[in-house]
């Protein structure tokens, strides 16, 4: 397979505007946001293979003065200033056309020439990524600009190999989609259900009401009481009791060993090595065994609404002294726990007026609903089958990414024949499939 060397600006559209930047300067600010109309992409909406998110939105005559600075499904945008490297597709649907923000640049590309998936997948490449990183205008905030966007080189094979290399990849992207679709609709159940029992009381008020609970087999509405009663934050199940969060999980931070950068440098391995708000590092030794709870001990504390920032982990972990680390106890299980505390608003037990942080003791003042251990157990083995397939299809999209990941760069610069990697993609994706 050949390929040829040209640049990105070789393979635009022969059209008015096919590569340009966000509007400038005061042309576009906050408060031409409303509520509805023309969305605008933003570096928020750029973190996949599709432009996506939550957006904000300006009025279709506001779109229509930044004509230029329109994308439209099919078009690629690039990220100018920011997270550097970042590329996506603008999507068939549900929006006809965008705005693109001052901080993103977009490319209509002669679809005789390139392939827009082929192009995505090429500036994902390490080699693409090390250009845009060389590239970069280092004055103030690194960025880069439609000068240099228009003269990065790309190598493209024939427009029909630029179609199959894309199909390749893309096929993991796709699998990879409908693993994590899968586990938002496996963790909505679980909340659903947690909802129904431990916030609406749904099973009490129906025996109450003399109703068998809906969906319940007689046995399991036993385990239910059949009133309410007074506590101090308000009305809750008979024998239930509102407690310190203290009395559900037990805590491990006493095992927590934290590594600087040097050290995780010199000690590269198979392990995760979590921080307070996600996965930092991997790592040659581990300090957990299990499935916990992550939730931020200071700096990464809370979300923008006040919710704890957590991570549900598994497996053989390392984690550093910024998160604490919990399990469910006394039949109380781990997801029930953190089923919980997606609910709870923690701005009340916050410190700290430059850093965040939740300190132990002030995590022990949040309110856990405690329900008695029979109905904690039985909510358990309702929530065990949909949590072992939740980290199953998590492990499979993460081996999936891997791979794609180590075949992407072959791909794109045709050290790896199409066949192979066609072989090595049904044999990964089909069992992905089957599992």
């Amino acid at each position: 397979m050949s390929f040829d060397e040209v640049f990105l600006e070789e393979l635009a559209a022969p059209t008015k505007n096919s590569v340009v930047g966000g509007p400038f300067g005061s042309n576009l600010v906050s408060k031409d946001y409303v509520s509805k109309g023309i969305p605008v992409i933003r570096g928020q909406n750029m973190g996949g293979r599709w432009v996506g998110g939550e957006f904000v939105f300006v009025s279709p005559e506001k779109a229509d003065s930044l004509n230029p600075n329109k994308a439209r499904p099919g078009d690629l945008v690039f990220t100018q200033r920011g997270t550097l490297g970042q590329v996506a597709i603008v999507p068939m649907s549900p929006y006809s056309e965008y705005i693109i923000s001052q901080s993103q640049m977009k490319v209509t590309l002669d679809s005789t020439k390139a392939d827009v998936n082929f192009l995505y997948y090429a500036f994902r490449s390490p080699e693409q990524l090390e250009y845009i990183k060389n590239t970069a205008i280092q004055t103030g905030v690194p960025h880069t600009n439609l000068g240099i966007l228009k003269k990065t080189p790309i190598r493209i094979p024939s427009l029909g190999a630029q179609r199959k290399i894309a199909a390749v990849l893309g096929s993991f992207d796709d699998r990879i989609t409908l693993l994590r679709e899968t586990n938002a609709t496996l963790e909505a159940i679980a909340q659903a259900l947690f909802k129904s029992w431990f916030v609406d009381f749904d099973p009490v008020r129906a025996k109450m009401e003399g109703r068998a609970p809906e969906g319940m087999d007689e046995a399991s509405a036993a385990l239910f009481p059949d009133a309410l009663e007074e506590s101090e934050l308000g009305w809750v199940p008979k024998g239930w009791r509102n407690v310190s969060l203290k009395e559900a999980v037990s805590i491990h931070d006493s095992k927590r060993v934290p590594l600087s950068g040097q050290e995780r440098e010199k000690r590269r391995g198979p392990y995760p090595y979590y921080g307070a708000a996600a996965l930092m590092d991997t790592v040659d030794d581990y300090l957990f065994d299990g499935v916990f709870l992550l939730t931020g001990e200071d700096g990464s504390v809370a979300d923008t609404n006040g919710y704890p920032i957590m991570q549900y982990v598994w497996g053989k972990f390392w984690v550093n002294n910024h998160a604490h680390i919990l399990q469910g106890k006394d039949g109380v299980a781990t997801e029930h726990v953190m089923l919980a505390m997606q609910r709870t608003n923690i701005t009340p037990y916050i410190t700290g007026a430059v850093q965040a942080k939740l300190s132990q003791t002030n995590m022990w003042r949040i309110n856990f609903l405690k329900p008695t251990r029979e109905v904690a157990e039985h909510f358990a083995a309702l929530l065990e089958p949909l949590f072992v397939r939740f980290r199953h299809n998590a492990e499979q999209a993460q081996t999936l990414s891997a791979l794609r990941d180590t075949l992407l760069p072959r791909l794109i610069s045709g050290q790896l024949r199409l066949p192979e990697a066609q072989a090595a993609t049904e044999a990964a994706v089909g069992g992905a499939l089957q599992a």
